[in-house]
């Protein structure tokens, strides 16, 4: 497990114990709204004009907000619960010391898949027959059913793999690639600080990192002109980041001259 894995797993822990005390929350609530229900005795009517009615329905109404920030407890609970669950899950992340290796990995992956989708097309149309075309899907490692898939005609009578498949395929290939080439262009980045009025200016290669590091809480036109551009407050490194792209790089330029022209 690299730094960026045990950060990932660390935070869906942190989710996961959220998610636990939501659920004791839930518990004790909902345990202490039954014990307040019980005082009141099964089907008993509030007394209308009788000198306890006011203090009756203040009663119950204590119950049923009790009732409610229990089931409420309850879903923090799940929401948490849903949060830990989609950690590590949404693709490969810059951030990821490894990101190179598992991206090499997944483009040599779609690559395979993409040769094999235009292997079966090429062997569906070299084949008349379906027992034929089955026979030869089969030495490509299909199964007989993965292979009687393929061939069966679609709404317009088209078997095999459709063109739209294969061009989406490529595009999402062609994706992969400029990740790579751009997180080998970031690579060779150098560390890179700066200080200017009021600010500091850090590309830091290591964090993966674009920071704008203040002597002290920015104004809020400086504020907006950071949030404007895509910058985020970050409590942990005490400074305005995003993640070094190509885009983010051109954003802190601009950033930059505004922060000029406001305190010319």
């Amino acid at each position: 497990m690299n730094s960026y894995e045990a950060k990932q797993e660390a935070r869906r822990q942190r989710y996961l114990d959220r998610a636990d005390q939501a659920r004791q929350e839930f518990e004790d609530t909902h345990e202490r709204a039954h014990k307040m229900a019980e005082a009141i005795p099964f089907g008993q009517p509030i007394l209308v004009g009788h000198h306890s009615e006011k203090r009756d329905r203040n009663y119950r109404g204590r119950i049923h907000d009790t009732f409610g920030r229990a089931f409420a407890a309850l879903e923090k609970a799940e929401h948490y619960k849903d949060k830990a669950a989609s950690v590590g899950h949404g693709g490969i992340s810059s951030d990821d010391p490894d990101a190179l290796q598992k991206l090499r990995a997944k483009l040599a992956e779609m690559e395979n898949s993409q040769a094999l989708m235009k292997a079966a097309n090429q062997t569906i149309r070299r084949h008349k027959t379906d027992e034929a075309r089955i026979a030869a899907l089969v030495p490509l490692g299909f199964t007989e059913a993965q292979a009687l898939d393929l061939i069966k005609p679609d709404y317009i009578g088209r078997v095999g793999y459709a063109p739209f498949t294969l061009s989406n395929h490529n595009a999402n290939m062609r994706r992969v690639k400029e990740r790579i080439a751009e997180l080998e262009h970031a690579a060779t980045r150098q560390h890179k600080e700066e200080q200017a009025e009021g600010y500091t200016y850090r590309e830091d290669p290591e964090e993966n990192r674009v920071m704008f590091i203040f002597d002290g809480k920015p104004a809020e036109n400086v504020r907006q002109l950071l949030k404007s551009h895509g910058f985020k407050w970050s409590p942990t490194r005490g400074a305005w980041v995003r993640q070094i792209t190509g885009n983010a790089l051109f954003a802190a330029r601009c950033v930059r001259q505004g922060l000029a022209e406001l305190s010319a």
